[in-house]
């Protein structure tokens, strides 16, 4: 039998949105520490406003009837987890470039 978590710790899944710090290594750890809490607030801030457009388009669409309403909505929820992925590829964006300019 093989068990899904058998290895790692609670650090390896709420550190799944630092980055790998690559060439930024010699960070001091405080930095490191505000660059996390910001990339996870800004995480956190992204899902609100896909949760809020995926409220604005329900509301919209059903007890409204409002198509303007709803496509509101539709372009909030992209945004949003646009910037999900923007924010959670940015260590491994970084590391390319800084890869590629060496």
């Amino acid at each position: 039998m093989l068990f899904a978590a058998d290895e790692g710790d609670i650090n390896t899944i709420i550190g799944g949105i630092a980055p790998d710090w690559g060439p930024f290594g010699n960070l001091g750890n405080e930095a490191k520490v505000m660059i996390e809490v910001v990339m996870a607030v800004a995480i956190l801030l992204c899902l609100g406003i896909a949760i809020w457009g995926a409220a604005k388009q329900r509301i919209g669409a059903t007890a409204l009837r409002d198509t303007f309403s709803a496509e509101q909505g539709k372009g909030l929820i992209i945004a949003g987890l646009t910037g999900v992925f923007i924010i959670g590829s940015l260590g491994t964006l970084f590391t390319i470039v800084y890869g590629m300019a060496v």
